[in-house]
């Protein structure tokens, strides 16, 4: 087969961006088409990207482009429809939700999309950034001509794979079409687990982190921990400036007398990322209507608990009361709740092999195999 990839755009990592490195591993001779190409603003991950065909649009070259990535989602139509990959015999489409990457010329080709979730600023869920009043009119005619134009993008799919039940119903709803599940892979195996020993801190500390965006509610977990006085460290990249807000959040109810204390790490590479959750007493995910939450299977890999707001993807991945405990609402005082509740019955008696066994069941292994024989399927066949 000769398979091209396509992504909506990479200058962050995170699980759309994994997915990704794991397709470039099943498919490592494919050209990756994209909307735009950042090196720069991988931090510690930009390497990974280094030897591939990556072959951007013609935005690439726009002054300030990477400034830019939310005002190129109106042009990006054109721009994705404006790639020609008809002498491709399959596209593997790797669908954000940032813009509309279906929208390329296929011609004959199979076009299979692994969609992480239909674009959530469309539909109505918690997104990263904040639109000002003044532009909500403007915002909601817009909105409305890309809805039929997602729409649109959607039927020329083959194949579509979604990252979690949660995106698989998404998918139905808004696209009338179906799917496969196929859950992101999560690659810990190579990741030596600390012993008991190791585990043992002084400073016991919670855990979050990922990317900064407002929809992952980190400031939930912050104001929890501020409450409870317990020590937190955050890793990950700030996105449209809520990193900086968090930060204010700390130091105007931080007092300078603490005992405990919630600490910013910023990006941090795998190995670090791990060790940070293998060492934790839980890892806190209070993410609203998430699409999947990789970084929760990743926590779970190394032995680490789980404690997520009950929404979304999350609650397919965490077993309630043997890999962790949900809360149930976004609050303060829930998390608060579960952190106690946490705290008192279920820190002993939640078994971190029991955490490592389940988040087996997420391997990169069992990824590419359900990957490849579905693309096969769908280049032989048709989409089952």
């Amino acid at each position: 087969m000769k398979v091209a990839l396509v992504h909506d755009y990479i200058k962050e990592y995170g699980g759309a961006e994994r997915v990704l490195e794991t397709l470039h591993e099943i498919f490592p001779d494919a050209p990756v088409y994209t909307l735009l190409y950042s090196p720069k603003y991988l931090g510690p991950h930009e390497l990974k990207f280094k030897n591939w065909d990556i072959r951007a649009s013609f935005l690439q070259y726009f002054p300030f482009s990477e400034k830019l990535i939310s005002l190129f989602r109106i042009i990006s139509p054109y721009v994705f429809s404006s790639m020609d990959l008809s002498s491709y015999d399959v596209i593997v489409v790797s669908q954000t939700g940032a813009y509309f990457p279906n929208l390329v010329k296929k011609g004959n080709a199979k076009l299979v999309c692994y969609c992480h979730t239909p674009p959530r600023y469309l539909y109505g869920y918690p997104t990263a950034r904040k639109p000002s009043k003044w532009l909500l009119p403007f915002i909601h005619i817009l909105n409305h001509i890309l809805r039929m134009i997602d729409f649109k993008a959607a039927q020329q799919v083959d194949c579509f794979i979604a990252n979690s039940k949660e995106v698989q119903k998404r998918i139905e709803k808004f696209y009338r079409k179906k799917s496969i599940v196929i859950y992101p892979p999560v690659d810990v195996a190579r990741y030596k687990k600390p012993n008991s020993k190791s585990r043992k801190n002084n400073s016991p500390y919670y855990l979050c982190g990922g990317r900064l965006a407002r929809a992952k509610r980190i400031d939930l977990a912050i104001k929890a921990c501020l409450s409870l006085k317990v020590n937190l460290k955050i890793f990950g990249k700030s996105f449209a400036g809520y990193g900086e807000e968090l930060k204010q959040l700390v130091s105007s109810s931080l007092s300078l007398d603490s005992k405990f204390n919630i600490e910013f790490l910023g990006e941090v590479t795998d190995e670090e990322k791990f060790l940070l959750m293998a060492n934790a007493k839980a890892y806190i995910f209070p993410s609203e209507f998430e699409d999947f939450g990789i970084t929760p299977v990743e926590a779970m890999g190394v032995g680490c608990p789980v404690i997520a707001l009950k929404s979304g993807g999350v609650k397919e991945t965490v077993i309630e009361g043997k890999t962790g405990l949900f809360f149930d609402e976004p609050t303060e005082e829930s998390l608060v709740s579960a952190l106690r509740k946490f705290d008192q019955y279920f820190c002993k008696k939640i078994k971190r092999k029991d955490c490592v066994k389940h988040a087996n069941r997420f391997s990169k292994e069992r990824f590419k195999s359900k990957i490849s024989q579905i693309i096969d399927q769908t280049f032989r066949y048709s989409c089952l």
